[in-house]
């Protein structure tokens, strides 16, 4: 007989273990139920001036094997596509430097490659890292960065790259969880700054010379989510949106699981479970049938953001020069990043040359305050920050749009690893996956969901 399992949630880790269940070879029977009216959760296409364009998560990381795998498995090897040529920035001090090369999250390589975008005496303060003794436990990138390699590091380097990453605060996330790579050089006394020498050579000369670091899809990053809707279906899958899981319990050997408003609720059992949704909602399915898990869960916070898409007339202009930039939190903008999407992207630029496209994020942690406007207020402000970074010749758009992303990104506190120990010792039959756990990006999530498909299938 078929075994049936569940997953709720159909972002891109609720998806991967759709995939790994109904190509696993097993008899089973799939059910996806999500609570809105879409599946792809952070990976989404919306129109900006008459063209579909990625409102959401745009890229891949291509050193990470398991995004790329799965475009493989989906026949998708042939509108893979990489980035361009084109370097990006960051905005320091009033002007754009060049995006220094060979850097783990920040932390340069080469001190001298990052003069100019911090002082003289911040540089030497960097070239003399400050070893000391091993570092015990666990710790946050920022307070590491700032004892080895000094403040100016943390600020104008480490902060606007895991911004990007996390929308949150270097001082308050995780080096474990964060950069594992500095974390294991810190547990061991070992210099951060030879981390960096290390990856830069690896880059350069060893098995990752020569490969891309990001990958997307020609279409756009959110058509992977429709491509594997369809497969699923057609492999047998059910696909419920509008299906919000309000609960969760055992029955005897199974689970059951409780979907749709109050006043209709509907009991359906299932023989196991994967949750696939943000730490709260999981949090609050879980109460009843792991309450430590639930509790932990609990705690892990989130950031909110938003992306403001810009579309130009015509070519990209001259100011747009590179394929983006990053702001530190130092600088007096809003906005901590932007996107060139049609320089970025060769493939766009190509397929609509008669319109540019960029785009702009705003929010982090605990800044929640800057999301308290009006999209025509988001509108003007990043649009002002971009010409105060660019110059007055950015050009009027014809068209904007505005995605809010609430409870977007997860924030991995320091001793996060430890804190969501008990949401790893589950009962049998359920299994949780997603970004809350082990990686924020796509291939992160990939592997989660794919991990926690084979956990249920296990008996």
């Amino acid at each position: 007989m078929s075994r049936t399992v569940a997953v709720i949630g159909g972002g891109i880790s609720g998806l991967a273990a759709a995939w790994e269940l109904s190509h696993s070879g097993a008899d089973v029977s799939v059910t996806v139920i999500e609570g809105s009216d879409r599946l792809g959760g952070k990976l989404r296409l919306e129109d900006v001036g008459g063209v579909r364009i990625d409102v959401g998560a745009e890229s891949v990381l291509a050193r990470r094997p398991e995004a790329l795998a799965l475009f493989g498995q989906l026949g998708l090897d042939d509108v893979t596509t990489h980035p361009g040529s084109a370097g990006a920035a960051i905005f320091s001090r009033g002007r754009l430097w060049p995006m220094p090369r060979g850097t783990v999250m920040g932390v340069p390589s080469d001190p001298e490659s990052v003069r100019g975008l911090l002082t003289d005496e911040e540089v030497n303060r960097l070239a003399r890292e400050a070893v000391g003794g091993p570092v015990v436990g666990d710790i946050s990138v920022g307070d590491l960065v700032d004892a080895r390699l000094g403040a100016a590091v943390t600020d104008r380097l480490v902060e606007p790259l895991l911004a990007g990453v996390y929308a949150g605060h270097a001082r308050e996330l995780s080096a474990e969880q964060a950069v594992p790579a500095l974390a294991v050089a810190a547990h061991e006394g070992r210099p951060l700054l030879d981390v960096a020498r290390a990856a830069a050579d690896a880059s350069a000369n060893g098995s990752l010379a020569g490969r891309p670091v990001f990958a997307s899809l020609v279409g756009g990053l959110g058509t992977l989510p429709e491509i594997l809707q369809r497969v699923l279906v057609s492999a047998g899958v059910q696909v419920r949106t509008g299906a919000l899981a309000r609960g969760l319990r055992r029955d005897g050997g199974g689970w059951v699981v409780s979907t749709g408003p109050t006043a209709e609720v509907v009991d359906e059992r299932f023989d196991a479970v994967v949750v696939a949704v943000p730490a709260a909602p999981t949090s609050r399915l879980l109460r009843h049938v792991a309450p430590a898990a639930a509790e932990a869960l609990s705690t892990v916070e989130y950031a909110s953001m938003a992306i403001v898409t810009f579309a130009l007339e015509g070519s990209a202009p001259t100011v747009l020069d590179g394929s983006g930039f990053l702001v530190p939190p130092t600088e007096p903008l809003t906005i901590k990043a932007s996107t060139f999407s049609s320089v970025k992207w060769p493939w766009l630029a190509a397929a609509h040359p008669d319109r540019t496209f960029l785009r702009a994020s705003v929010g982090r942690h605990r800044e929640e305050a800057t999301l308290h406007r009006s999209d025509d207020e988001l509108v003007a402000v990043a649009l002002a920050d971009l010409r105060a970074v660019l110059g007055p010749e950015v050009p009027t758009p014809v068209a904007t749009h505005v995605q809010r992303w609430g409870g977007a990104l997860p924030q991995y506190a320091v001793g996060h690893r430890s804190r969501l120990a008990p949401a790893r010792a589950l009962p049998s039959g359920l299994a949780l996956c997603g970004a809350a756990y082990d990686g924020v990006g796509i291939p992160a999530c990939i592997a989660s969901g794919r991990a926690a498909a084979r956990a249920v299938l296990t008996p």
